[in-house]
């Protein structure tokens, strides 16, 4: 692959992306990082970064432009990276301002406002919950008179399950509605589809799909946010026939959201009613909780690793995806009592990756079979209840 020489800044509101510098770096780049003041003693992969720059948050999109812009009088930013979602649309901003190549602000809107995200599927044919915008409300009285409850309200530009609550009367609903005060036109309302919710991991160049992970969730997201409980994805088997749906899917999603370069985390639900797959979300970045791992251990392809080799390439025409294995893989993960748990007596061989948090216990287990990945995931799930779980309120939005 043809590399050439470019400076890449990285935002980074959390923690993350590590990887994804030490390619740029070993591929000869310039790495310069962007991150929040709290995040400064986090453990960045230093030798990687050629310069770290922090702000009191990466949230005041306008003090960032005027940050990055003061900085680009003595540097030039080749690319501009949103190692986190939240990071999505103010990378999208500054490649406007500074004029970087890139996602723009309108495409941007596609992989991080629900409300956008929900249009574009309507408009283009793609299968997805109904909805209303919370902004009118002759129009969200309509709405939930013809869709019974419970509906699912959900902020447009939170993460995840960050949020979203799930109302059962039309009291409930217009008291939290009310509650929300001038910030209503910044949410949606949906029906609620229950089913099982999968997620599609995706490498992207020239507007093709080389690249895809199929997963699905023990849980919803939402589900185990709200109502506690462990966290855990597995991947299926490339040869399933929801496999091949959510391939399908996927690439119509891709090219109807117009994303041109780089990684997606997509998520679908397949409808207990009508046994068919709806969009959910998507985003342009790569997939949080430890979804990585989870690919890399199923199939050898790091998503980090090969955004950066994206990135790095001239204009992806020289990327070439390295060959992916065809493994099975699970992600089991929890919130701990124990500031450091000890995990020493869980000594199963197939546990190939451990995370390292404080208050966290996290493991990705591999093996040749889905049956064994369910059974150890199942086991694991089991045992962190007793030994480690513990659960916290739902955020009504992000916090660092």
């Amino acid at each position: 692959m043809a590399i050439e020489h470019k400076t890449v800044l990285c935002l980074a509101s959390f923690f993350k992306g590590e990887r994804f510098m030490q390619e740029i770096k070993r591929l000869g780049g310039s790495v310069i990082l962007l991150t929040a003041e709290h995040l400064l003693q986090e453990n960045w992969p230093r030798a990687a970064i050629d310069e770290v720059h922090a702000l009191p948050d990466l949230f005041d999109i306008h003090s960032v432009v005027k940050g990055v812009s003061y900085l680009a009088r003595t540097r030039t930013f080749d690319t501009i990276v949103a190692l986190d979602d939240f990071d999505v649309e103010t990378a999208a901003r500054l490649r406007e301002h500074l004029r970087v190549p890139g996602m723009g602000e309108s495409t941007a809107r596609y992989f991080r406002d629900k409300l956008a995200m929900r249009v574009q599927a309507r408009d283009t044919g793609i299968l997805a919950p109904r909805f209303v915008h919370v902004l009118n409300h002759n129009l969200v009285n309509e709405f939930i008179s013809k869709i019974p409850s419970p509906w699912v309200l959900k902020p447009r530009s939170q993460a995840s399950a960050v949020g979203i609550r799930k109302l059962h009367s039309q009291d409930e609903l217009w008291q939290a509605i009310e509650t929300l005060g001038d910030r209503q036109s910044s949410y949606l309302l949906e029906e609620f589809v229950p089913g099982d919710v999968y997620h599609v991991d995706s490498v992207v160049n020239n507007s093709d799909v080389l690249f895809s992970s199929m997963s699905k969730y023990e849980a919803p997201p939402l589900t185990v946010v709200q109502e506690g409980g462990i966290f855990c994805t597995r991947t299926i088997s490339a040869t399933s026939r929801e496999a091949k749906a959510l391939e399908v899917h996927n690439r119509k999603l891709i090219s109807s959201f117009r994303l041109v370069r780089g990684v997606t985390h997509s998520e679908f639900i397949r409808s207990d009613q009508d046994n068919k797959f709806h969009f959910l979300e998507t985003a342009a970045r790569v997939g949080g909780a430890h979804i990585a791992e989870l690919v890399e251990a199923a199939t050898g392809i790091n998503l980090w690793q090969e955004w950066a080799n994206l990135e790095m390439s001239r204009k992806g025409t020289e990327y070439s995806l390295p060959p992916a294995g065809k493994g099975c893989a699970g992600l089991v993960l929890t919130l701990a009592r124990q500031k450091q748990p000890d995990t020493a007596q869980y000594e199963y061989p197939e546990i190939c990756w451990r995370l390292n948090k404080g208050h966290h216990v996290g493991f990705v287990v591999k093996s040749r079979s889905l049956k064994r990945v369910r059974e150890l995931t199942d086991e694991l799930m089991q045992r962190f209840l007793l030994d480690f779980h513990a659960r916290m309120p739902a955020a009504e939005r992000a916090t660092y």
